[in-house]
């Protein structure tokens, strides 16, 4: 019996994929409707015509002015002293964020920076460079894909939160050289990891130093790690006028903020020249769970605050476009 719904879907994809080379700016709405008359699929053909080291580059010009409308070089993903003063929109778009806090912000950075490196990070884009980088969800669409080896063969490979390795690897793989997480979601790190901190509040900054320190801040809104188990050296904060732009410019304001994962994945875009997505999404049956979790189904994504099914449209986009590969599980 022919199923209809798997031909429908390949009928659509010829549509998605041939990608209106001219887009404006939309409207939530309208941006739903033009991606629920498409389907989307990576496609074997390059997209760009300038120099670079891979067949798909994300940082160079090309004839696409959706993507290079949004695409913003100029600001940094990472905190660092040179960038470390907010304007004031941002600052006070970032202080709404979190409940009130006493912290004096200045005071709080300075800090922050003798403790962790202050310099900026991965401003080395070039024709040349050839950085392959796996974002790593948690998706339970991860179990039986056997992405393990594909995800490791990656330059950087960037997960999310606690997500555990051991006894997972044929389907996550066994390297990480970034661990994203906020304080509520710390884990202890091994010494050629990164830790990149996303910052929801001042607290948080503080609780950073304080945990490769004197152990002194234990709470946030809710129990926290006292001390962490990082390399100071390798500590990176993820830069709260980022945080914003990405808000802004390419979720178009839906949603409180943005979603960890979502953030995860514009850092990626943003220093790396082919971006491999893994985690994300539904597993096959429409429930959500975490790979690790058993028996745990829901049957809609838990957002809270986040526009999550307009950050999914978006990501199907960036894939159809081929500004990344989206890996969906098997």
């Amino acid at each position: 019996m022919v199923d209809l719904k798997h031909l429908k879907s390949k009928l659509l994809i010829v549509l998605f994929c041939s990608c209106a080379a001219t887009l404006v700016l939309f409207s939530y709405s309208n941006l739903s409707s033009y991606l629920l008359q498409l389907d989307y699929r990576q496609s074997d053909k390059p997209v760009s015509k300038a120099l670079c080291a891979f067949r798909q580059c994300i940082s160079v010009e090309d004839e696409d002015p959706w993507f290079m409308k949004r695409f913003n070089t100029s600001i940094s993903p990472l905190l660092s002293q040179e960038n470390a003063i907010l304007s004031k929109s941002t600052y006070y778009w970032w202080q709404r964020l979190q409940t009130k806090q006493n912290a004096n912000y200045g005071d709080v950075v300075r800090k922050l920076f003798q403790v962790v490196p202050g310099k900026g990070h991965y401003n080395d884009s070039a024709p040349n460079r050839c950085r392959t980088c796996a974002v790593v969800g948690n998706s339970g669409n991860l179990n039986g894909s056997d992405y393990g080896s594909i995800i490791d063969s990656n330059d950087f490979v960037i997960r999310m939160n606690k997500a555990p390795l051991l006894g997972y690897e044929k389907d996550v793989g066994n390297r990480t050289t970034h661990r994203v997480m906020h304080p509520e979601s710390a884990t202890n790190l091994q010494k050629d990891t990164s830790l990149l901190l996303i910052p929801f509040k001042t607290l948080d900054l503080e609780w950073i130093t304080s945990a490769l320190t004197t152990g002194t801040v234990k709470r946030t809104w809710m129990p926290v790690m006292a001390k962490i188990n990082a390399d100071k050296n390798k500590v990176l904060i993820y830069n709260p006028t980022f945080l914003k732009y990405v808000h802004d410019v390419w979720l178009e304001r839906h949603g409180k903020y943005p979603s960890s994962g979502f953030l995860t994945l514009m850092f990626a875009i943003h220093i790396c020249d082919e971006v491999n997505v893994f985690g994300f999404g539904a597993s096959k049956d429409g429930t959500w769970q975490h790979y690790w979790e058993k028996n745990k189904f829901r049957k809609s994504e838990p957002t809270g605050l986040h526009a999550g099914d307009y950050e999914s449209l978006v990501m199907k986009l960036l894939a159809c476009k081929r500004k990344m590969k989206l890996f969906e599980g098997r």
